[in-house]
């Protein structure tokens, strides 16, 4: 198995890795397989279905390349191609993780958003894995049933997951044959790969890199071991090549309502303002896509902690703090008392400021009742009901990232609270699935629960550059 520059455009080798439903296994085996074909000197570009960021940290310890994620639904279908291009350019092979079922969509929405319809739009074949801990020969039924389902997915092969002994697996192989479906690999039941979890799902990579490098390190092996890697490879290499042109940052920005930026004068370019965006173990949940924006707007981006870092980046004009786990730090932020009182100076002098879910409860007066950054006249605090589902939305209030009327898509994961839910000037009106408003729009701070994703809008990205330039 050698490398290659077949990577190039849209004939990259693909495959998609699913299942029937959550918690058969999908993450252990697209993990452990990007992991396993880099060990074979491969460059294997990751990528997730759906707005999940967890994942993507692991894809990304596997692969040494930025985790992206593919969803119809805050994209658009017609930038799944585009962006699978993108983040797989020279790359000798693509593996894409599934989100929940094979079939698994947007509420009401039929298939958009699903894995199969991603599948589809990359015309990449699927391998389903298939927790067969509690079955034999039903396995045959399950896997005609989704073989059949759509006949424009195309399931490669199956991967049988929690095999329990040697006859176990005869009898799930011979079950199997009966449909007609190559079986690519078995596993057996291994603890060591199994990753922690807690309100939210998976702890990320940042959180305990030292034991994920471990789990990541033995999803490969379990991979290796128990999967046919040569068949799996020569499946997505029939993947074959289609009509599609790889998403550029730049591109996007020009071709996107307002007018292009202008063209600068010849001779040195003035340096762009400075944006900095929160990173760290509390700020983990973020598109790669979001900072290439900025950086094709003229931005300088830098990044900082906030759990270690006691003040912003020298000459810092903007700030971007996306979702995380803030309620797990609440402490440790709360006592960073320096970097809370730079950023309530930068947002209160009316420096742009965009924060996304984490980034609006750590700019809130308190977390569970500890002090954070005080620039909004909010409380947020942990819940009991989990708020979870894409959301349609439309900008309510002018502000730094977004014109009044301009719509969005996004998505919401989180079980906190944040009280009043929305500020004099709402950052968003929610058109489904239930009418509301939320978030705030204050000076140059546009803070919310909702997670967008900018390469469905270029526009924000290069107005908020804008608004650091003369603010």
């Amino acid at each position: 198995m050698t490398s290659s520059d077949s990577g190039s455009g849209s004939a990259v080798p693909r495959l998609v890795v699913a299942a029937p439903s959550s918690g058969s296994g999908k993450t252990t085996v697209a993990t452990g397989l990007m992991a396993a074909l880099c060990a074979r000197g491969l460059a294997v570009s990751p990528h997730k279905v759906g707005p999940d960021y967890i994942d993507p940290g692991y894809h990304a310890l596997a692969t040494g390349r930025a985790g992206r994620n593919l969803d119809a639904y805050l994209c658009g279908p017609e930038l799944v191609g585009p962006l699978f291009l993108h983040g797989a350019r020279g790359c000798d092979i693509a593996v894409v993780e599934g989100v929940m079922g094979l079939y698994d969509g947007a509420a009401g929405e039929g298939e958009l958003a699903s894995t199969a319809q991603v599948a589809k739009l990359l015309r990449a074949p699927v391998v389903l894995v298939v927790d067969a801990s509690s079955q034999s020969r039903s396995v045959a039924a399950l896997v005609h049933g989704f073989v059949s389902w759509d006949p424009e997915v195309r399931i490669g092969g199956v991967i049988l997951n929690k095999v329990a002994s040697d006859r176990h697996e005869a009898l799930l192989r011979e079950a199997v044959d009966s449909v007609g479906v190559p079986v690519l690999g078995v596993l057996r039941r291994a603890a060591r790969v199994d990753v922690p979890s807690r309100h939210l799902g998976l702890v990320p990579v940042a959180e305990r890199h030292a034991q994920a490098v471990d789990a990541v390190a033995a999803m490969a092996a379990q991979v290796a071991d128990g999967c046919d890697l040569e068949a799996l490879v020569a499946l997505a290499r029939g993947a074959g090549p289609w009509g599609c042109t790889a998403w550029d940052a730049g591109e996007a920005l020009v071709s996107s309502p307002p007018p292009p930026l202008p063209v600068p004068s010849p001779g040195a370019a003035p340096p762009g303002p400075r944006v900095a965006v929160a990173d760290g173990a509390a700020f983990t949940f973020s598109y790669a896509e979001h900072t290439e924006l900025l950086a094709a707007a003229g931005a300088e981006v830098v990044t900082f902690d906030p759990l270690r870092d006691e003040e912003l980046p020298p000459g810092t004009a903007g700030l971007v703090i996306g979702g995380g786990f803030p309620e797990v730090y609440a402490s440790e932020l709360s006592a960073n008392e320096g970097l809370r009182k730079s950023v309530a100076e930068l947002a209160l002098a009316g420096a742009p400021v965009a924060a996304e879910c984490a980034g609006l409860m750590y700019l809130c007066r308190d977390l569970d009742g500890l002090p954070m950054c005080g620039v909004l006249d909010a409380s947020a605090r942990m819940s009991e009901r989990l708020t979870l589902g894409y959301r349609d939305a439309v900008a309510v209030s002018d502000s730094a990232l977004a014109g009044a009327g301009t719509r969005m898509r996004g998505h919401e994961f989180h079980r906190t609270v944040v009280e009043p839910g929305a500020g004099a000037a709402p950052a968003w009106g929610m058109r489904a699935p239930e009418r509301r408003v939320e978030g705030f729009v204050e000076r140059g701070v546009h803070a919310s629960y909702l997670h967008t994703h900018w390469a469905a809008e270029p526009g924000v990205a290069r107005r908020f550059v804008e608004r650091c330039r003369t603010s």
